[in-house]
């Protein structure tokens, strides 16, 4: 039987843990491989953005939640700071800046 692949985002790869998820959750891995490279880029960052690992397991299984759900994007996220094909935009800055006072 050949290993069938998952597909990434446009910046990040796929991390082990939601590429175990998907692969344990047909309807998941389904809606995922339905979503554009930039929306599954958008759930690669949210899930691996977190600090705590106990979030991150909370977001996988979000993650996996909500695709079957037919949700495209994480909800009330910034969206991913990585890519570079794009300037951040102002109102993302503000949001980073506003995280950063806090520190």
């Amino acid at each position: 039987m050949a290993k069938q692949t998952i597909s990434s985002g446009t910046v990040h790869t796929m991390p082990s843990d939601i590429g175990k998820a998907l692969a344990a959750d047909s309807a998941a891995k389904r809606a995922w491989e339905d979503l554009t490279p930039l929306a599954r880029n958008e759930w690669i960052c949210w899930v691996t953005f977190v600090k705590k690992e106990e979030t991150r397991k909370e977001h996988v299984q979000r993650l996996i939640e909500e695709l079957k759900e037919g949700k495209h994007r994480p909800c009330c996220w910034i969206g991913c700071i990585h890519r570079t094909d794009k300037a951040i935009s102002p109102s993302v800055r503000g949001v980073l800046g506003k995280r950063l006072n806090k520190k």
